[in-house]
């Protein structure tokens, strides 16, 4: 029995048949978990899944929405390009594609936001097409069980392990197997079997024809990245209140948070009331919140917020500006650290005039 074949016999007895996404051959739903999923956790997505698909049940609800109506289903879930690219993605497949997806995975990894092994996926999963995928997962079993040492990240070494996964579906190999079933049974495989630290190779399907098995190499394929220091930023936040009102500012389309609202930043050199004054606003009364950090994939950001009751709001006519009350933020795209910040502060109702002297 070839190496597809022992995949997909596995995933069809022991592997995972219970997720929102199964069971399925719309490309819609199919495609908006891979989207999902990507460098997130199933138990992370699961939720945001179902919202989004109460909210946008088909491509057509997505398209033609307005991307600020998207991003609040999205926001906490992180990487927040992949929500724009999805929006767009549903715009463009409405409008050059009569609404139906591309049918194939070459057609479907032109779309914005689809790489070729997602496209595969998509086209595994809704038509059955014969195409290799290749996530991070998938990395880590094919550089084990066929013994690829180097950083899957490089390109050398990635494009061995697509030519590798090519081969296992071509040249008579894997032939007649079931694609959705050795598409899922990859990814089950090293979510559950073949993971990071300690693999159970003795649950493994393919274990008798691993390399990394047979040599002991386990803990050292795939090739572990050489890790920098993750650089070191900070900010300060202004948590601003206005008759029961919050001023929310809308991040920039790129960057973090891309798109997202968030807090007026400003430089931590400052303090509370020359933050305030550089915005057009006269301070009542300030104080200092904890401080608190958030790891990205490529820096850590450490927060200075400020809580400051004003006396008068803004006077600066900024569109990228947004009065929110404090207690109804739930429809608003937020970033996950800042929703946390502002519903922590409020929710036990600070009243207005309870603050210490302005800073």
């Amino acid at each position: 029995m070839d190496f597809a074949t022992r995949i997909a016999t596995w995933q069809q007895r022991h592997g995972r048949h219970d997720l929102p996404w199964q069971n399925t051959r719309d490309p819609y739903r199919i495609w908006l978990s891979e989207i999902m999923l990507q460098q997130t956790q199933v138990s992370t997505v699961i939720p945001y899944y179902q919202r989004f698909l109460e909210r946008f049940p088909d491509l057509h609800a997505l398209a033609a929405a307005d991307q600020e109506a998207v991003m609040p289903y999205w926001a906490g879930l992180g990487y927040y390009a992949r929500a724009r690219n999805l929006h767009r993605c549903a715009q463009e497949i409405a409008r050059d594609w009569g609404g139906r997806f591309p049918p194939d995975a070459a057609a479907i990894a032109t779309l914005p936001g689809i790489g070729r092994s997602t496209a595969a996926a998509i086209a595994a999963f809704a038509y059955g097409e014969r195409s290799p995928i290749m996530d991070g997962n998938v990395k880590r079993v094919f550089a084990r069980h066929f013994g690829i040492a180097g950083d899957p990240a490089r390109r050398e070494t990635e494009t061995r392990l697509w030519a590798l996964a090519d081969a296992q579906l071509h040249d008579g190999a894997g032939h007649g197997v079931d694609m959705p079933a050795y598409t899922q049974g990859l990814m089950d495989l090293g979510a559950t079997v073949c993971i990071r630290g300690k693999p159970l190779c003795e649950r493994c399907p393919v274990n008798e024809t691993c390399i990394a098995r047979r040599e002991g190499r386990q803990a050292e394929l795939p090739t572990p990245k050489a890790r920098k220091p993750s650089p070191e930023r900070s900010t300060g936040m202004l948590v601003l209140r206005h008759e029961g009102r919050i001023l929310l500012e809308q991040r920039p389309a790129t960057g973090i948070w891309g798109g997202l609202w968030s807090l007026p930043e400003f430089d931590i050199a400052q303090d509370a009331r020359s933050a305030c004054q550089a915005l057009g606003a006269t301070p009542a009364q300030a104080f200092e919140l904890a401080a608190f950090s958030h790891t990205f994939t490529h820096f850590r950001l450490h927060v200075r917020p400020w809580y400051v009751v004003l006396a008068a709001p803004p006077s600066k006519d900024d569109r990228a500006w947004r009065w929110v009350d404090a207690f109804q933020t739930a429809q608003v795209a937020l970033p996950a650290p800042v929703r946390k910040l502002i519903d922590g502060l409020f929710a036990a109702g600070l009243p207005e005039d309870a603050m210490a002297p302005a800073a």
